[in-house]
């Protein structure tokens, strides 16, 4: 009986249209991010932030752009990893090559590279789709790969393609810390978060989605198609873009092509998903399975005491992941996020059974 709209009376329009209009949500909403402004920053140690925080709050940012893409535009897309590239090395040379260039300026100079790179590579949407468009995306991933091994001054003469920052700060306070790393990364996914919660709701998302669900149509009533789908690619790049840089900065420090390889491409593709297509919380849920589940699943026969050695419980693991992921699909295709909502829509409506 808590989960109640019960007496939450709207009287203005700027009151219905509020991003979180259920009080309780509002709540949630305001206890999640002051557990991980302030909770999680003083009680968390060093593994945790590290491990499995920090990398689970840029890949939920990456596959949040993805899922703008993908889940709001109907466009499939494998050059993910490919983007994050750009966003990363383009951000290291705006670093090394301008004097003075503060960190975030250029993290978010990275994401706008990406957002040329992913408008570049997205043209062929206005002609192709489905299948054709994955294999065209694909060459996004193959070129870029190709691009930071092959053209030396992208790697500032590296000859390998491995670069490394360090030394970085930001508003004068020196990223030295798991904290201050920690919550970087987080004010990021926070601001980017609520822009794209904004956006598909407003007439840029319908857009997106009535792209989605039947092009044609869509154009007959005044959508445009080249607009639609080459704005999607260049939101879901620049968000992309500045995931790959904060990976790149924040959690690596020093990389190669290879930290964006086609393997993360696919796993952004699954996070999107696994966690639901179409929801923002999507790509937060199913970043949260394909990275913290794992971890959480390596570490359980340690925890219980069980006699199991290291290649044996990575065998395991992957096995269960497996299992689950197919069990998830079969039971809600629809991803995590719309088991989220049925059980939501269920709390409204108990104890009754209508």
């Amino acid at each position: 009986m808590f989960y109640r709209e019960n007496g939450q009376f709207k009287t203005s329009y700027d009151a219905d249209q509020q991003l979180f209009p259920v009080l309780q949500d509002r709540l949630a909403v305001a206890l999640l991010v002051a557990l991980a402004l302030v909770v999680i920053p003083a009680l968390a140690s060093e593994y945790l932030l590290r491990a499995v925080l920090i990398p689970f709050l840029i890949l939920s940012l990456a596959a949040l752009g993805l899922n703008l893409l993908v889940g709001y535009c109907g466009q499939i897309s494998l050059g993910t990893g490919g983007f994050m590239a750009v966003g990363a090395y383009a951000s290291y040379n705006f670093l090394v090559r301008i004097d003075g260039m503060p960190v975030v300026a250029a993290i978010l100079l990275g994401g706008l590279m990406a957002t040329v790179v992913g408008v570049l590579f997205g043209l062929p949407s206005l002609r192709i789709r489905g299948l054709y468009l994955a294999v065209a995306t694909l060459a996004a991933q193959f070129f870029c790969d190709w691009a930071f091994l092959r053209i030396k001054w992208l790697t500032n003469d590296s000859s390998s393609g491995s670069v490394g920052v360090s030394g970085l700060s930001v508003m004068g306070l020196p990223l030295d810390t798991p904290v201050r790393k920690y919550l970087l990364c987080l004010a990021f996914v926070i601001v980017f978060s609520l822009l794209a919660k904004n956006l598909v709701r407003g007439h840029i998302g319908r857009g997106w989605m009535a792209m989605r669900d039947m092009d044609v149509a869509a154009a007959v009533i005044g959508i445009r198609p080249m607009r639609a789908k080459l704005g999607a690619f260049a939101v879901s790049s620049f968000i992309v873009g500045v995931a790959g840089a904060l990976w790149a900065f924040v959690h690596l420090g020093s990389w190669e092509p290879a930290a964006f390889s086609i393997d993360r491409s696919f796993q952004l593709l699954f996070m999107v998903i696994i966690g639901g297509l179409g929801s923002i919380a999507g790509g937060f849920l199913g970043a949260a399975f394909l990275v913290v589940l794992p971890i959480v699943l390596d570490n359980l026969p340690y925890w219980f005491g069980l006699p199991i050695d290291t290649a044996l419980a990575a065998h395991l693991t992957t096995m269960i992941l497996g299992a689950l992921i197919v069990f998830f699909l079969v039971v809600e295709p629809h991803g995590l996020a719309r088991l989220w909502q049925i059980g939501r829509e269920k709390l409204r409506l108990w104890p009754f059974p209508h």
